[in-house]
């Protein structure tokens, strides 16, 4: 099994090096990103297939086939550490990123157990959900209550008479009754069970493919259900069962789009792949949601939903969906754009490398929200000679908006709530130590 991890926009090539992967299988590989709904229409938006090598793009996760797993992660910059190193330090901040944005639940006494240097991605998330599973199902599975309608020989439970007189009137040897038992196929069951299935087949640890055989053991009794016909609305947690929750949001990532069962010639394939401009958006927006929870401010992600034109007929046309709204009762006060991308440093560049369609776009929202502060934020990056932070602030011509960039560096998980917070509280502009 071939195993090799690369960075976000780097390329890996061909060769049967450490550092390089077999010309064949690359094949493989790219035709199984190709087939992800995040490659778009050329199919080239998870890996570029060149002639020299396969080169990665803004999109992260584990691509997969029977003989080579190929972990894409992204660029997040740690200090003083060696390549191997730093592969297991950003795979341990990318999880928890998705934890974060995700909510799902992991503890430290997890985090500590699992093998960062020598599992991929997909093998923490299959290790931490089977794991889980296993705890649980050890606990009881969660049982309900069914009404089940049936022709017995004998009365159980209610009688139903409409169905005696009418179906059954040319048969009094058998008795129309409804009852309620006790079962244990019921969805969420299920939905463990096709999750248990589906990682089965992409599990490659020794450790991963027994847990799940287990547990795949332990749902014997419970109904296959396809993942396109699993019933989500029929699960209900109660206090008794609200261990499940995590699991549940676990199995709905592992068994989401997200998540692509691909036959590539004579195998089968897996990619699991996020796209790092919505995780970062979806991950700052939650550590904002926690950190001025106590505060005046309140965070809507991905709201507004106004629109740049109006029709004649009084029909809106370009609606507009700003990345984070900040708001201190009914205002707006601030509007955060997210950029997974690196600005500049350089004294020559004023502009920061910010595009100038992104400083249109927020631009356009000052003007339809009506609201005074804009901020990009970027991921800090060590060609950054400054503070992570508001850096510049910019007044927006012949307007009363200013438009910041800023910076929060990824790497440093402790406190980064407490930070995110300061670029929303550095008011007024004037006091942020900027230079304008």
């Amino acid at each position: 099994m071939i195993r090799r991890t690369i960075f976000e926009w780097d390329t890996i090539g061909y060769g049967e090096a450490a550092n390089e992967i077999p010309s064949p299988i690359a094949d493989r590989v790219a035709a199984i990103a190709a087939a992800s709904p995040l490659a778009g229409r050329g199919g080239s938006g998870v890996l570029e297939h060149g002639r020299k090598g396969l080169r990665a793009r803004g999109v992260v996760g584990v691509i997969a086939t029977k003989d080579c797993a190929l972990e894409i992660l992204p660029k997040i910059d740690f200090q003083d550490e060696d390549s191997a190193t730093r592969a297991s330090s950003v795979r341990r901040r990318l999880v928890h990123m998705l934890a974060v944005a995700l909510d799902l639940k992991i503890d430290a006494g997890e985090v500590t157990t699992l093998n960062w240097q020598r599992e991929t991605l997909l093998e923490i998330l299959i290790r931490l959900f089977s794991e889980r599973l296993a705890d649980a199902v050890r606990q009881g599975m969660p049982r309900h209550y069914i009404e089940h309608i049936d022709d017995l020989p004998m009365l159980r439970g209610r009688l139903d008479v409409t169905r005696q007189f009418t179906v059954l009137a040319a048969d009094p040897s058998r008795v129309a009754g409804r009852y309620d038992a006790l079962t244990g196929d019921i969805a969420l069951n299920q939905i463990m069970k096709s999750a248990v299935a589906r990682l089965t087949r992409a599990a490659r640890t020794a450790d991963n493919r027994r847990r799940l055989h287990e547990l795949a053991f332990a749902y014997a009794d419970i109904s296959d259900v396809p993942i396109s016909a699993l019933r989500w609305d029929e699960v209900v947690l109660d206090r008794t069962s609200s261990r499940w929750q995590g699991l549940l949001r676990l199995a709905r990532l592992l068994l989401g789009g997200r998540f692509q069962t691909t036959s590539v010639g004579s195998g089968e394939g897996f990619s699991l792949l996020f796209e790092m401009n919505t995780l970062f958006e979806d991950y700052v927006a939650q550590m904002l949601k926690r950190a001025l929870a106590d505060t005046e401010f309140r965070i809507i992600s991905q709201g507004g939903r106004l629109y740049c034109l109006e029709s004649d007929d009084h029909q809106g046309l370009f609606q507009t969906r700003p990345d984070i709204l900040v708001k201190r009762g009914d205002e707006i006060v601030q509007i955060i754009d997210t950029k997974w991308k690196r600005i500049a440093n350089r004294i020559d560049d004023p502009k920061q490398g910010v595009s100038q369609s992104d400083v249109y776009q927020m631009m356009a929202y000052g003007q339809i929200y009506k609201c005074e502060r804009l901020t990009l934020l970027y991921p800090h990056h060590a060609a950054v000679n400054r503070d992570e932070g508001v850096h510049l602030a910019h007044r927006v011509t012949g307007g009363n908006h200013w438009l910041d960039t800023a910076t929060i560096d990824i790497s440093r998980g402790q406190g980064i709530g407490e930070r995110l917070k300061t670029i929303v509280e550095c008011r007024p502009i004037a006091s942020c130590g900027l230079s304008i």
